[in-house]
This record gives structure tokens, sequence and C-alpha cells, in this order.
């Protein structure tokens, strides 16, 4: 299956305004987003989907100077955006993710996609609904007849601004799956949505960005610097119901 990474960016944030090229160590959080993409071997291409607003335009001359392919779409329909993204780029099997996760474990990424295709029957595979891993490794993988469907017939405002709604809530429809953390994670915010976020990913990529690093890395530095972690650790993130309908 022809399988396309689409990442989601755009210049809009309500707590964190231009976020995604915000730099950390030297780079925009976009680009290492995008640097730590490219080092999963099973992805046949990265697709990074902004908005066409002209806002957005640095978004897109960003990825398009990394040589990364850039589709642009509507900014609040953001199922549309994917739906078109992935059957401009002709994808079979699509990853989603989002460019405020500049820590994404490309080991992580791997584990979703071998996953996937141990099971072979699944329809929409997660990390993230409800939450196993830190928030900032969050990525999804679903097939286009799957993304197709809830393009279909997705009305729901959460439908079309999360995207992957219309599936998880319907386990009586879709056949779902979990990659599952082997350890509990619920005090790493590893995204970045605010200020004490961004101090925190400064930190961490100064202190590991020169080198190949995991999730296990991140987690391992922060046991050693306990006081790090207290620079987001008053963040909540914005309360989603995975399951409500």
């Amino acid at each position: 299956m022809k399988t396309v990474a689409i990442v989601q960016a755009r210049m809009g944030s309500t707590r964190l305004p231009g976020k995604v090229l915000l730099e950390a160590a030297g780079k925009p959080l976009l680009v290492w987003h995008l640097e730590r993409l490219a080092q999963v071997s099973q992805l046949d291409r990265i697709v990074v989907a902004t908005t066409d607003s002209a806002a957005d335009d640095a978004v897109a001359d960003c990825a398009a100077r990394m040589g990364v392919a850039v589709f642009r779409g509507s900014e609040d329909d953001v199922l549309d955006r994917y739906y078109q993204a992935a059957r401009c780029f002709q994808a079979e099997l699509v990853l989603r993710t989002t460019s405020d996760c500049p820590l994404l474990d490309p080991a992580l990424v791997s584990a979703v996609l071998e996953r996937w295709h141990q099971a072979g029957d699944l329809d929409y595979l997660s990390t993230a609904t409800p939450q196993s891993y830190p928030r900032g490794m969050d990525c999804e993988l679903f097939s286009f007849s799957t993304l197709h469907t809830a393009w279909c017939e997705g009305r729901e405002a959460d439908d079309r601004e999360h995207v992957t709604p219309f599936v998880y809530r319907r386990p009586e429809r879709f056949r779902l799956g979990r990659l599952e953390a082997g350890r509990p994670y619920q005090d790493y915010r590893l995204t970045v949505d605010t200020p004490e976020d961004l101090q925190l990913i400064r930190l961490i990529l100064q202190a590991l960005g020169a080198q190949a690093f995991t999730l296990d890395d991140i987690v391992q530095l922060l046991e050693q610097r306990p006081d790090w972690r207290e620079c987001n650790a008053q963040v909540r993130h914005k309360e989603f119901n995975y399951y409500a309908r």
C-alpha cells in the first residue's frame, strides 16, 4: 500500500500564534517534525497539509525548502484538507501527524506501521484514542477508504475539525486498533501549545537534538532533570471526548 504521511500545519494558534515556525535549537519546530518523519523507512511520501490562507505561505515555503510536498486546502474543514491531500497524492494508507509535535519518535511511528501490517484487517490505528503515549507522540493511521467514508458522511463540527472522530466513535462499524504504551506516561507533555511547552521543548532539543534520540531518551533526560518538567506542568491540554457522539 502506498503510505503517505500527511502533516497538519498552520500558523494559526489560540495560545501560541505561529508556533510551528518558532525555533528550537536553531530550527523551526516544523523542520524538526519533518526531519524525524523522514527517518521512517516505511513511508512512501511526506506531505505538509496547510491552508490556502496567505498567512500560511510561510509554512508552505518552509516545507518546500526541505523538498517536502505541500498541499493547501480549507482552513476550517480539516477533514476535507486531509481527504483532498490524500487523493492528490494517491495515498492508500494515511499517517496523520501534527507539526506541533517536534519530538515525535520515528521508532514509534514505525511500530504503528508494523502493527497495522501485522493485524492485516484494521481500518484505523492510533496511539492517542484514548491517550497512552505522552502528548506529543500522537499519530493516527487509517486507510484511504476509511478517510473517504468519513469525508462523505461526517457532518458534525468535530468530524470536520478533528478529521477522525467519525471513525473512532463508531467501533461497531470500523475495525479500530490502539498501540498501547508499555509504561504510564501521564506526567509527560511533549507537544507545543503554549510558551511553557516551547520552553521545555527547547531545553530537550538543546540537550538531545545533535543526535538520534527516542522517546526513551527523552524520558531518561527528564527523569534526570525533574525541574525541567515543571516548565509546563500546569498546562492542561484542550480536553476532547473521544467517544461522545
